[in-house]
């Protein structure tokens, strides 16, 4: 694995760094403010990877920042404030993850864990993240070349397996395979020797190799999903809108798995997700009239589901399904409850006219 986020490694001085160090270091809130917005974004995603919940790494970025203000004198422009604000948002996150909560909440997911292969319902707090606001995390030094944020770094599969890595190991990985930093500074940020970090590292990497799927090595470059996928999106969105039960066995693998975090609830083959959509789809319980909405998640194809039941007026937000393919057929559905469909900047309702509501983001 290798860093893939147009960063190739975190420089160890910035000769512009000192006049602003001194600004900050004085308290001058107008410079700390300036500064520390060029960063948000990309430090929400790099707490989102360190925690995998977008809710826990919104307030991780605003524990960072207070931190960052109150620690402003230590600032003292030797490596640049982005470094300065990764050590204490790394240090913040493993601050978080040894917290009883989620010592227990990963004790849990570990025991539960499905046999085989790993699926994200094993980690019950993973949340997913729009392509649009991944967009906005490009590296403010990186210039338009370093905006695109590779899909190997973000796609659920990874974040699931990293999740189930010590703290430690997991931010080494992180650190040095996605941002790219040198072992040193690596070193340096996380309190640990160098050997102690090229351990980690070693580990990290293994464990890894155990849990991710082999196909990641043929998109590893990517940061959007592919034609053929948005075109096999289109057709599970069509024969999902016309319930279409026969047309949607078509476009799954026979082993496709469909997971739903938080609820520990895992589908292995295609029979058994066909048993569990056809009393929605079919029959007299059948839910109602679907809508869906095609979204771009973790730069992994998407959709939005939504149903008028009989009776109603208005569509009622269901879920989020993300998809996974390889060779034309879905190998993955993961399915997140309506809640998240505000960041995508969609309603948990809609009128009787859907057709208004497009694609978004992909």
């Amino acid at each position: 694995m290798s860093e893939r986020d147009g960063t190739a490694g975190e420089p160890t001085a910035d000769p512009t760094a000192e006049p602003a160090a001194e600004a900050i270091r004085a308290g001058d809130e107008a410079v700390f403010a300036e500064l520390a917005a060029r960063h948000r974004h990309e430090l929400r995603v790099h707490c989102y990877r360190m925690l995998g919940s977008f809710t826990d790494a919104e307030d991780l970025v605003q524990e960072t920042l207070l931190r960052a203000w109150r620690a402003r004198e230590s600032f003292e422009g030797r490596s640049t404030f982005r470094a300065w604000l990764y050590r204490i948002a790394t240090n913040a996150c493993l601050d978080a993850l040894s917290s009883p909560a989620r010592a227990r909440e990963m004790v849990a997911a570990d025991a539960s864990e499905s046999p085989g292969r790993p699926a994200p319902a094993d980690v019950p707090w993973l949340q997913p993240y729009p392509d649009e606001l991944l967009d906005l995390a490009a590296p403010y030094e990186g210039g338009p070349d370093a905006a695109a944020i590779a899909r190997e770094t973000v796609e659920l599969a990874f974040l699931a397996a990293i999740q189930h890595l010590p703290p430690r190991q997991r931010a080494v990985l992180i650190l040095r395979d996605v941002a790219g930093w040198p072992v040193a500074e690596t070193a340096e940020a996380l309190e640990m020797s160098v050997a102690s970090v090229k351990s980690a590292l070693q580990r990290a990497r293994a464990t890894l190799r155990g849990r991710l799927p082999r196909r990641r090595a043929d998109w590893a470059a990517a940061t959007r999903p592919s034609r053929d996928e948005l075109d096999l999106l289109e057709r599970y969105v069509t024969a999902s809108r016309n319930a279409d039960l026969s047309a949607l066995a078509a476009l799954l693998r026979e082993d496709v798995r469909q997971a739903m975090p938080p609820a520990a609830l895992v589908y292995d083959g295609r029979t058994a997700v066909l048993d569990m959509w056809r009393p929605v789809l079919e029959g007299e319980g059948r839910w109602g009239e679907w809508h869906c909405v095609p979204l771009a998640v973790n730069r992994q194809p998407a959709v939005a589901n939504y149903v008028r039941r009989p009776g109603e007026t208005s569509y009622t937000a269901v879920n989020i399904d993300v998809l996974c393919a390889e060779d034309g057929l879905i190998t993955e559905i993961t399915t997140f409850g309506p809640e998240s469909l505000p960041l995508f900047g969609l309603p948990l309702s809609i009128g009787p006219s859907p057709a208004e509501w497009v694609v978004t983001g992909s």
